[in-house]
């Protein structure tokens, strides 16, 4: 592969982003060989004419070496060979984003293992492609009387997926956070008057903090006649200075993500507008936690959540969400996913990262699981190690953590964030001493009662959907739902 070299990945016929072949190695071995069996090619015949040698094609068209640059501008060139043909596999999430369509509660009959789906997306992206555009546009999950939706997914649900296609790593706004960080040369001891700074001397804007009562319901606010970013008294130091981060990240990054937002053709302007906020979020964490600077800390210290909140200055959130994108290629950190749920359980944020969390798609959550006890046990961290029950692709043995946040001002809302990593990751990291990565000392939860299929948990609700339920007189059992 010829290093440093760029080229302009075009999908859908629009330029989604500049990348080096080093940061993506392109395996699209099915779609070459459509193209060579159309043309009515033998492979010695197509090789010769590439360039390459026929066991060298052999090995590309098998997905066992990835497209070189050359190759690629051969087949573009010299072939009429549309970009977009090599697309499919990403555009829908990769091997992950298969894995986590095929876990949904109507496909578990099948058993269908994270294998198939490998030789599945391999052999047939195509057909791949098609099963995931009907999935997306049929509608996912469960309603409450435990019937399917039926309908599109939300437009929230539409811009996560599109986060997970990209694995929730953005190379170019790391890149571009991280040369402005560089610039200003931040640190832990002037980052939020560095930040401020920025603002007065690009943009000719002041940093003022409001009284609650002039701001009752916001967070920030651009007042242009003023020339101020106005925030509320009411947020904490690190929720001040990531609110600084965002509006750079809104004067200084947009055409980076309109660029990506533009790429990514999303139909629905609710969906656009989520993907946009969430680039936003991610240009302003990058910019306070540069990617090598972050993750050598998180390595030098074993990632410490403790240390590393205090160094960097942030929120035990903000890591949470920047814990899930390291992904950088050379540079990789480990595989976190996070999620926040509130009080009643709903899940208001996930982001399996490349973690392969498939578990996190449920709309129910299992209340074994300690997340959900930080609510009543505010100052602690709470780390358990869990296997999930029912999972047919992806990882089923975690160790994960879990504090409670706020939010708003004056942290009028609480949620409860938790943070996962494979089992067999966590045994050199900070928070796992002392912890048993055994998985059968591990707690085991499921995806919400109705698709748990443990037997004999006192504290399931709901029996499991579609099971052969067993009763018995003159007997009480601790689980009021027995099944076959």
């Amino acid at each position: 592969m010829l290093s440093g070299l760029t080229y302009d990945r075009i999908l859908a016929g629009k330029v989604v982003k500049k990348v080096t072949m080093a940061e993506q190695a392109l395996y699209s071995g099915p779609a070459v060989r459509r193209l060579r069996k159309r043309l009515g090619l033998t492979q010695a015949a197509m090789a010769q004419r590439l360039g390459i040698s026929p066991t060298y094609l052999n090995l590309i068209e098998r997905n066992q070496r990835p497209l070189s640059a050359r190759v690629l501008l051969s087949l573009t060139g010299d072939f009429d060979l549309d970009p977009r043909a090599l697309g499919h596999a990403s555009e829908i999430g990769g091997v992950d984003g298969l894995a986590r369509r095929f876990a949904d509660r109507r496909f578990a009959q099948f058993g269908i293992d994270r294998e198939e789906i490998v030789e599945l997306l391999s052999a047939a992206p195509q057909a791949a492609a098609a099963f995931a555009a009907l999935y997306d546009a049929a509608g996912e999950g469960a309603d409450a009387a435990g019937g399917l939706s039926g309908g599109p997914a939300s437009p929230l649900v539409t811009s996560r997926r599109e986060i997970e296609r990209w694995n929730n790593h953005f190379a170019d706004l790391d890149h571009a956070a991280e040369a402005l960080a560089d610039e200003l040369r931040l640190s832990r001891g002037e980052l939020a008057p560095a930040l401020a700074e920025r603002l007065r001397e690009r943009h000719q804007l002041t940093v003022r903090v409001l009284p609650q009562e002039v701001m009752p319901d916001a967070l920030r606010r651009l007042d242009l006649h003023a020339r101020q970013v106005q925030l509320s008294e009411m947020l904490g130091p690190s929720a001040r200075t990531f609110q600084v981060a965002l509006q750079i990240a809104r004067l200084e990054a947009r055409d980076e993500i309109a660029g990506i937002v533009a790429g990514s053709n999303l139909a629905d302007e609710a969906a656009r507008r989520f993907f946009e906020r969430h680039l936003l979020a991610y240009f302003a964490a990058a910019l306070l936690m540069p990617y090598r600077r972050f993750l050598r800390a998180c390595e030098a210290t074993g990632y410490d959540l403790d240390i590393l909140r205090h160094r960097f200055g942030v929120s035990f959130e903000q890591l949470a969400h920047r814990l899930t994108t390291l992904q950088r290629v050379g540079e990789r950190g480990l595989p976190f996913f996070m999620a926040r749920f509130d009080q009643a359980g709903q899940i208001s944020k996930r982001f399996a990262g490349a973690s392969g969390a498939t578990f996190l798609e449920g709309e129910a959550s299992c209340p074994l699981w300690k997340v959900h006890q930080v609510f009543a046990r505010p100052d602690d961290t709470l780390v358990q190690p869990v296997r999930v029950d029912g999972v047919t692709a992806g990882p089923t043995h975690w160790l994960t953590i879990s504090r409670r946040t706020l939010g708003g001002p004056a942290g009028q809302a609480q949620f409860a964030v938790v943070l996962g990593l494979e089992a067999r990751l966590a045994e050199q990291c900070a928070f796992a001493r002392g912890v048993t990565l055994r998985a059968d000392e591990a707690m085991m939860i499921g995806q919400g009662c109705s698709q748990c299929r443990v037997a004999g948990c006192a504290q399931r609700a709901l029996p499991p959907r579609g099971a052969q339920l067993q009763f018995t007189s003159g007997e009480q059992w601790l689980s009021p739902f027995r099944f076959a």
